[in-house]
């Protein structure tokens, strides 16, 4: 018999919040993180709105206490705060007691430095400072976040685009699972950078107004940054810690439909089949579901696909669903993980969030997010939704314990 696998701690920073407090007063208030660029370089900061954690890289080793001489990524320092908050947060403080081990997400790496390299390397043919290109390896800040952490017994990195921080969750539970590891730090850092706001600009689906998901006139997404971390431990690590979990990892999918390099299929197959694996894990029917915090990335293709795999799915019992990316943006590979944070909350407080923006119905599939904030009702099992590019499609059950 496999063993279960509890959340004991969290942690979390991101435009709405260096905390998870402070990230409870902005979800219980409405309030979104979307806003005007003013620390990102780039050409846009003008055009198009996004969700910056407004502090910048000294202002994060402040805050974080970091005292590293290493010359560290804005991925690597806030990767490192959210995972020393989820630490602090279980009551961890011997990473050797137990087989303790970090799966640690990401899809921009440290680009943010290595742009510097070869802004510098354009500009004056010297080779800038070698320094700040090793940091662009996905690894890199898998390292420096285990380092702070103190964990050394197993450390591995997954970038698998916008489902990164989900399918480390995912992967984390399996380790405890298949009694590989005891606990695991699992989670995702991920910081703005020129490149991913070019980028995603060049495929015109970045909203100029800011995010509507599922919203019929919906225009784009909006980028955003931030970390999240979740600390997981075995059915038997929790009970010899005589911890109370915040909630339990109950079920997962992963699909790959591989349909196109960026977008979803049009009737949602991979996202029915994540959905679908995930509840068959968990040994529950769409039913049981009481919230469902949806990948709800506000382009046309996503919106729609993830929309019309919810109604083939749930038929006519739609549980409450939202997407929380009108809070953060999307966070590209931090996005699972910081809603699994939300998700962890939303069990343990019985909050159902707002799907901000939102005013008028798609037409196709006809269904409607949560418009306010909701609380009062029991949750018992919430599922999070992380779709990737080339069709890397995950889903996350969390049950109340």
């Amino acid at each position: 018999m496999s063993e279960r696998v509890f959340v004991t701690g969290i942690g979390i920073i991101s435009s709405i919040g260096v905390n998870a407090r402070d990230t409870a007063v902005s979800l219980t208030g409405s309030k979104s993180g979307i806003g005007k660029i003013t620390l990102l370089d780039t050409r846009y900061k003008d055009e198009i709105p996004a969700a910056e954690v407004g502090l910048t890289e000294t202002d994060l080793k402040d805050l974080g206490e970091i005292t590293s001489v290493s010359q560290l990524s804005r991925t690597s320092l806030l990767g490192i705060i959210a995972a020393r908050q989820a630490m602090s947060d279980a009551g961890i403080m011997n990473t050797g007691e137990f087989r303790t081990g970090l799966v640690s997400a990401t899809s921009v790496g440290g680009m943010d430095r290595s742009e510097k390299f070869y802004a510098d390397y354009i500009r004056n043919g010297s080779s800038g400072r070698l320094r700040d290109i090793v940091t662009h390896d996905c690894g890199d800040s898998t390292q420096h976040i285990a380092a702070s952490a103190g964990i050394t017994y197993y450390l591995s990195t997954i970038s698998t685009a916008c489902s990164s921080s989900a399918n480390a969750i995912m992967f984390g539970s399996r380790l405890i699972e298949n009694n590989i590891l005891d606990r695991v730090l699992v989670g995702g850092s991920d910081s703005l950078t020129a490149f991913t706001i070019n980028g995603f600009c060049s495929l015109m689906i970045v909203d100029k107004t800011g995010c509507k998901p599922f919203d019929e006139e919906r225009n784009g997404l909006t980028l955003g940054e931030g970390a999240a971390f979740l600390m997981l431990e075995s059915e038997k690590c929790t009970r010899l810690a005589g911890k109370k979990p915040l909630c339990e990892i109950k079920g997962f999918g992963n699909v790959c439909d591989a349909f196109h390099q960026t977008a979803s299929s049009p009737e949602g197959a991979g996202a029915f089949r994540a959905m679908q694996k995930a509840l068959e894990k968990a040994g529950i029917e769409p039913c049981s579901i009481d919230y469902i915090n949806a990948h709800g990335t506000a382009t046309k293709n996503n919106d729609l696909s993830e929309g019309r795999a919810i109604k083939s799915l749930f038929g006519n019992k739609i549980p409450p669903f939202s997407s929380t990316k009108s809070f953060t943006g999307h966070t590209l590979g931090a996005a699972g993980a910081i809603e699994a944070v939300f998700c962890a909350m939303a069990l343990k407080n019985n909050w159902i969030y707002p799907n901000l923006n939102f005013r008028l119905e798609m037409t196709d599939p006809g269904i409607s997010p949560v418009k306010e904030f909701r609380t009062g009702t029991k949750l018992q099992y919430v599922m999070s939704n992380s779709f990737g590019f080339g069709g890397n499609n995950t889903s996350l059950i969390f049950s109340a314990c």
